[in-house]
């Protein structure tokens, strides 16, 4: 009876209301048209005459305990977006476009107030079901009320949802300009209600998942391998969106304890790609035995992405690091010359924004638009940042910099610290100033190390902890740590996922990405403009005055980041020609014949 009221109540509405309607479209792109004609066949960076087949292993390192990717429970295995599918696929060469996937056709407002999706006919799950408008209202209602924090915050600015067709749904947002809305709807996973419902969607557990993509879970060992092959009746192989990819007829994820592991496994062939982050194992490959004979390939592939901000996080839930006078002496006490040139060969640049390598990031003056947009928050962007942006120490590379060091004193002593017996202690309490640096890889307790040293130097007393990648997860999403290492991933195109990473509300929520615990107005408002702009110059704006914002508050230690990806394969697996701006993608690679 509940269920024939509720659908009585969605066709009432969907009469009752009558919106504008536009013209309906293959895709949908964030500011300005889709830059791909209705008529195209594949995106312009795969190999449409790519030869399929063959295996594909690759490598990851911790371990997992779930399939289902969308619980805060357990660790998701990777490679689950292989078989979960969204209603649209993303463009890697647009800063944010979607063409057409389970929805082949999406239309908007003008004002963008609502979007409604046209399900493709052929879509399927990989039991055989037709994909329906209400698995895609399921998807919506229970990922808004069981989901990720993620999907709760976003999902929720659904105000009702409506079933015009058998194969179109519409949802109807709250009034508030969410320029971003119709396409964060057009990323929503679709999941089988036949599946999911009934308590599904919060366990973890290794159940073999189900989902409409192009893989299967094939075979898996808990927590050390996963092998995804080619469901052979997929419904989608021939749509514009997967020509060229997914040629591998198997893809399988190999997981190790650490680093150093994994790489002797993919020198020894037990790998097929390596993803080289450490500038100095990519030096000392070069003299592989493999790479002389040319039996691996060496890539400095160059990318356009956001680098986003990769560093050491205070917690500032924390009282010892409430303070940002205190977070910008311990900034000053880490000597990134010195660690760049004993432990990479000088081959990072230093991170100076949460948007490095892009337009987003906030070097130099202000601008005009900038300037509006921070008026009202005086003092919350000092002027050498508005009028230079944000310069992170320079050390004299010798690891004991007195400049910066003497500087990091001054600061503490007017937070009203003070040394007793060669200790850092409260001035008031005579509570030492000590804490715990919490990471899960061996390279980070490296460095974490090298930063405990020189910690030691003002009389701070830190020690470095290393955890598996289960328990760095549950602490990290907790909050229960109070420094860790942590790297914000960006688009070229930042949006509603700003307040999963920064906003007051997102502070004291579990799971969210606000790991340094920011409450701010100025960056909860210059998040609520940069979702609502119209123009990609507007959004530019507002995200160098989030920029500087954010790198004024001292809640993150720079690390570095390097504008290109370095990769090594062996010769059974070829790439394609020209990677896209976002950087290549390895479903988009094939093995070779």
């Amino acid at each position: 009876m509940a269920l024939v009221v509720a659908s009585l109540c969605v066709h009432i509405a969907s009469v009752a209301f009558q919106p504008v309607r536009a013209e309906p479209r293959h895709g949908i792109a964030m500011h300005g048209p889709p830059a791909l004609p209705p008529d195209f066949k594949h995106f312009p960076y795969v190999n449409p005459d790519a030869p399929t087949g063959g295996e594909l292993v690759l490598s990851h390192i911790g371990t997992y305990s779930s399939f289902n990717p969308y619980s805060l429970k357990g660790v998701p295995a990777r490679g689950l977006k292989l078989v979960f599918q969204s209603l649209m696929a993303r463009s890697r060469d647009e800063p944010f476009t979607l063409y057409g996937l389970i929805a082949e056709r999406v239309e908007t407002a003008p004002d963008r107030s609502w979007v409604e999706f046209t399900l493709n006919e052929k879509a399927r799950f990989q039991d055989g079901r037709p994909i329906t408008v209400d698995d895609v209202a399921f998807s919506h209602r229970i990922l808004r009320d069981k989901g990720r924090p993620n999907h709760r915050t976003y999902y929720r600015e659904v105000e009702r949802v409506e079933t015009p067709a058998p194969r179109r749904i519409r949802f109807v947002f709250k009034a508030g300009g969410n320029w971003e809305l119709p396409l964060i709807l057009g990323l929503m996973p679709v999941l089988p209600r036949h599946r999911y419902d009934a308590g599904r969607i919060e366990v973890a557990d290794l159940t073999p998942p189900l989902g409409s993509g192009p893989y299967r879970v094939a075979d898996f060992e808990g927590g050390r391998s996963v092998t995804f092959e080619k469901d052979p009746d997929y419904w989608g192989r021939d749509l514009p969106v997967h020509t060229g990819r997914y040629n591998f007829d198997r893809i399988r994820y190999d997981y190790y304890r650490d680093k150093t592991i994994a790489l002797e496994a993919f020198k020894k062939g037990l790998i097929d790609v390596w993803f080289e982050s450490n500038p100095a194992d990519w030096h000392q490959s070069r003299t592989l035995p493999a790479v002389g004979d040319g039996r691996v390939k060496r890539l400095e592939l160059p990318h356009g992405r956001v680098e986003g901000m990769y560093g050491f996080v205070f917690n500032t839930r924390r009282d010892l690091f409430a303070d940002p006078a205190v977070r910008q002496a311990l900034t000053l006490a880490f000597d990134f010359e010195w660690i760049n040139r004993s432990f990479y060969f000088d081959g990072f640049v230093r991170a100076s924004s949460f948007f490095s390598n892009s337009e987003l990031a906030a070097a130099g003056p202000a601008t005009a638009g900038e300037r509006a947009l921070l008026a009202d928050f005086p003092g919350s962007v000092p002027p050498d940042i508005m009028e230079s942006g944000y310069r992170p120490p320079v050390s004299d590379g010798s690891g004991r910099d007195r400049r910066n060091f003497q500087s990091a004193q001054r600061l503490l002593r007017q937070a009203g610290w003070r040394i007793e017996n060669g200790r850092l202690v409260d001035g008031e309490t005579g509570a030492p100033f000590t804490f715990e640096i919490l990471v899960q890889r061996q390279e980070s307790q490296r460095i974490g190390l090298a930063y405990q040293k020189w910690l030691k130097r003002l009389g701070i007393a830190a020690s470095v902890r290393l955890v598996d990648s289960a328990q760095y997860r549950q602490r990290r999403e907790t909050y229960d740590f109070d420094m860790i290492v942590n790297y914000w991933g960006m688009s070229l195109s930042p949006g509603n996922e700003q307040k999963f990473y920064w906003s007051t509300e997102s502070a004291d929520q579990p799971g969210t990405r606000n790991y340094p615990g920011i409450r701010s107005e100025a960056v909860d408002v210059l998040i609520d403009r940069i979702v609502a702009a119209r123009t990609r110059p507007d959004l530019v704006d507002a995200v160098r005055a989030l920029d500087r914002v954010l790198l004024a508050g001292n809640y993150v230690v720079p690390l570095f980041y390097r504008p290109f990806d370095a990769i090594a394969y062996w010769t059974g697996i070829s790439p394609p020609a020209a990677p896209p701006l976002y950087g290549t993608e390895i479903t988009d690679w094939w093995a070779a014949e």
